[in-house]
């Protein structure tokens, strides 16, 4: 039950996204399209609901809940950038706006741009790890809740490899084909 409706989530998600372009740029409707912009969050509300009332109600906490979890932390660290991405790509296409700038490919330019990359990483790390440690005081009961434990732990090797990555373009910058 809990995947589907994080699944439903995520389409709801890019549903609210593309209305509230579609309203902005096709309809020229620019209050409606920023309405449907801003339900984005009521999104992750709900998911955030769900979750708590799925677990509240007795479940055992499973991957999917951890997911949940995952998946409001990163809507909320990305979920501005995201929007701003489809924006930038529908004004271009539909509004004669300029053409969306390409992210950097080498040298300090892309090594700050990974740098930055991995800060959102870390913000949407902290808000699911939070929402996580949240659930686990708010249930109360250990053996229900040990995959949420694992979703954290195996999350932050996710993080720290996404470090190491990250960081050694500050180290070791990608070079231009002109250089190499």
């Amino acid at each position: 039950m809990i995947t589907a409706f994080i699944i439903g989530c995520e389409i709801g998600f890019w549903v609210f996204v593309l209305a509230g372009l579609f309203c902005r740029y096709i309809l020229k409707r620019k209050k409606l399209g920023a309405g449907l912009l801003l339900m984005t969050p009521v999104v992750d509300l709900a998911l955030l609901i769900a979750t708590l009332l799925d677990l509240r109600s007795g479940a055992v906490a499973t991957m999917a809940h951890g997911i949940a979890a995952i998946y409001i932390g990163a809507s909320i660290a990305y979920g501005h950038r995201m929007i701003r991405w489809a924006d930038e790509r529908f004004a271009h296409r539909f509004a004669n706006g300029p053409a969306p700038a390409k992210k950097p490919k080498h040298g300090a330019a892309h090594a700050r741009h990974e740098r930055i990359g991995w800060l959102l990483h870390l913000l949407a790390w902290l808000i699911g790890c939070g929402i996580l440690y949240g659930i686990i005081l708010l249930v109360d009961d250990p053996a229900r809740t040990e995959s949420l434990f694992n979703v954290v732990r195996g999350w932050s090797i996710v993080l720290g490899i996404d470090f190491l990555i990250s960081f050694s373009y500050t180290l070791f910058p990608r070079g231009s084909k002109e250089t190499m």
